[in-house]
Parts: C-alpha cells; sequence; structure tokens
C-alpha cells in the first residue's frame, strides 16, 4: 500500500465529480496525511472540505463514518458531516475518490489556548469529551486523537478534523500517533474502545500543558520501560496538571465506564476549581467591597435628593 500521496489540485482550479458531476472551485489546501489531502472549496458561494484519496477501500471506511454520525443516534442530524461523494480524474488519467464535508472553522487547540488564555482549557476539554461521547454512541472510536486533530472556535466550541483513524468499536484501531497511544506506554491494547480515546485524551492534557516535559520523558524511557507511572510524575510535579491528577490517573489507568463518565468527573473538576476561585478572595477584600458599594450608592442618593 502507498504510504505517502502525490495528487495535487491547484488554487483556482475546478474540481467535477465524474458521476454526480458536481463542480468544485479550490481555494487551498487545509491539511494533508498518508491517505489523501484536504482542500478548502467553493461551490455556490458556500465553503466545503475536500478529501481525496488515493485508496477508494480506504476512503469509504472514512465515508460510512461520516454517514453514521448523519444518523439521529449521535446527535448530529442537524450539521450532516457528508454533502457529495465521487470520483475525479487527474491529467494523467488516473482516478482518484473523494468525498466533500462539512467545512469546519477554527483553530488547532494549542493555538487557541495560547491566543485566548488557557483558561479555556477546562470548557474546550468538557466539549471535545462531549464530542467523543456523541462519536462511542454512534459505535465508533476516534482512535488518531492528538492536538493536530481537535479544532477550536469561538467560546471553546470544539470539531474533530481527520477520520482517517475512527475504527468501529471493538476491532484494531487503523491509524494512531504513537506519543498518544495507550500501546506506546504499555497501558493496554490497541482494540478500539471507549478507554482508548479517553487515554489519548489524558496525553493530550499533558501535551497541551507540558509538551517540554513530555518530549523529555519520552525521549530518556526505553520502549519496554514506559508506564503510566512516568506519565503521573509528571502530572504531580506539574503546577497546570496537579489538579486534575486523579482524573487523569483514571484516564490512564481505563477506570471510566465510558465518556459520559468521564465528562461529569470533568464537570465536577470544574465546579471545584470555580469555588476554590471564589474561597481565595480574602474577607476584607470582599467586605472593603461591600463598603464602597454602600458608600457610593449613600452618595448616589444625598446627590440626587439635593437636585430635587
Amino acid at each position: 500500500m502507498a504510504t505517502s500521496f502525490k495528487a495535487e489540485l491547484r488554487r483556482g482550479s475546478i474540481v467535477i465529480g465524474k458521476w454526480k458531476q458536481g463542480r468544485y472551485k479550490v481555494e487551498r489546501l487545509l491539511g494533508e496525511g498518508a491517505n489523501g489531502k484536504v482542500y478548502l472549496v467553493q461551490r455556490d458561494r458556500q465553503f466545503y472540505a475536500l478529501k481525496i484519496g488515493f485508496d477508494a477501500v480506504d476512503l469509504q471506511s472514512e465515508i460510512n463514518v461520516l454517514h453514521s454520525l448523519a444518523g439521529g443516534k449521535s446527535g448530529h442530524a442537524a450539521e450532516p458531516f457528508l454533502y457529495d461523494v465521487d470520483d475525479l480524474y487527474a491529467a494523467d488519467g488516473t482516478k482518484y475518490p473523494f468525498y466533500i464535508m462539512r467545512y469546519v472553522r477554527g483553530m488547532q487547540i494549542s493555538v487557541y489556548l495560547k491566543q485566548q488564555g488557557t483558561e479555556w482549557f477546562p470548557l474546550a476539554a468538557l466539549n471535545l469529551l462531549n464530542k467523543l461521547g456523541r462519536l462511542h454512541d454512534a459505535g465508533w472510536v476516534f482512535g488518531d486523537l492528538k492536538a493536530e486533530n481537535v479544532l477550536v472556535a469561538d467560546y471553546g466550541h470544539v470539531e474533530l478534523v481527520d477520520y482517517g483513524g475512527v475504527t468501529k468499536c471493538g476491532k484494531s484501531v487503523r491509524q494512531f500517533t504513537e506519543i498518544y497511544d495507550r500501546g506506546y506506554w504499555n497501558a493496554g491494547s490497541r482494540s478500539a474502545d471507549p478507554g482508548y480515546d479517553l487515554f489519548s485524551f489524558g496525553m493530550l492534557c499533558i501535551q497541551l500543558h507540558e509538551p517540554r516535559k513530555l518530549h523529555q520523558i519520552t525521549a530518556e524511557l526505553l520502549p519496554q520501560n514506559r508506564s503510566t507511572f512516568d506519565l503521573l510524575e509528571l502530572v504531580r510535579g506539574s503546577a497546570a496538571l496537579r489538579p486534575l491528577a486523579g482524573w487523569l490517573q483514571q484516564a490512564f489507568e481505563g477506570r471510566f465506564q465510558d465518556v459520559r463518565e468521564a465528562a461529569a468527573a470533568w464537570k465536577l473538576l470544574m465546579h471545584r476549581k470555580e469555588t476554590r476561585k471564589q474561597q481565595s478572595v480574602p474577607g476584607w477584600l470582599k467586605g472593603l467591597a461591600a463598603c464602597s458599594a454602600l458608600l457610593l450608592a449613600t452618595s448616589v442618593f444625598w446627590l440626587l435628593r439635593y437636585m430635587l
């Protein structure tokens, strides 16, 4: 099987589907991987994402997932992913399959947090857990969960992109990135189950907050010595991750029954953090604020009375 994808669509060129005759104007390349490339295209003043691949069978697996997500059980009926499926012919006569899906606006989660602030992380992470939950409800595991495949838009809205690693529950994960893979850390199999995505989610938390320390331990440890013990040691030594230590330990050890339970535990963490934040305000400062408000109200009262 080929390991790279050579076909290229130039900006401004028109893609015409062989069977359905759909016409799409290529705007720019959005991304590429081992099994294809994704382009931003336009049709009737609407923007879409076009994925072109070299293997019809491989691409069909992704199409099946997108069809599944359009069903009511997954909760996506109001926002369809898949719009068109067809073939195109390159200049050399080679036929390539492609599909058209909804264009997701946003930026990679690491970029979003850098621009908007890490205080958005808890909400964006909760939205990501809910997104994974809907995927699991439809019978799929995302598999290749990593920072590059998580886009965040306004107010922490999250979308998953690149469904090349999505795998039917119970099967072997089709595509993964080593550092996010529980098998890489000798923490479980590569069987597609909710726990696999939750492990990758935990690794995403570490990658976003302590990328240098994570890189350091992966470089130092021998393959047979990798374990979640090292990950949890890193977590407990990090001011940003320490509050998540208990949650991350459950995720790394596969102790959550499903993503719904994990999301509920994450909400509880958010609530506790917000409560601690409110309680951290000194009592004297609260009293000073109350006195200031009272003095301001009194001054306004007498001023209005004098004017009248």
